[in-house]
């Protein structure tokens, strides 16, 4: 799975989210929000180099519940997992070399 342009209305259960194996990028956030928006090219440019990290982009905001569970506050919010655990966070990147040093912060596997 590579890097997904839209946000996702409707959020998967956390209990799903945290029995995935492997690495992945949750990024909660809102199509209409200009940080969100002026993120996605940094996003997607750090993404070229893992096309299969898996890219989870969730619509956030009010009643939206699993934003709560990860106490996202700001958009975008990216959260880095690995087997369903968060290992790293970034709120509001705006380049792409914060985004890709996370990525490569990464721990194997």
């Amino acid at each position: 799975m590579a890097y997904v342009a839209t946000y996702a209305e409707q959020a998967p259960p956390r209990e799903e989210i945290e029995a995935r194996s492997g690495l992945a990028l949750l990024e909660f956030g809102a199509n209409w929000c200009g940080h969100c928006q002026g993120a996605q090219p940094a996003i997607a440019a750090a993404m070229l180099a893992y096309p299969d990290l898996a890219h989870i982009k969730i619509e956030d905001g009010p009643g939206r519940r699993l934003g709560r569970t990860y106490r996202v506050k700001l958009w975008p919010t990216l959260i880095f997992l690995r087997g369903g655990q968060e290992v790293e966070r970034l709120v509001r990147p705006t380049a792409e070399a914060d985004v890709a040093a996370a990525l490569r912060r990464l721990p194997a596997g």
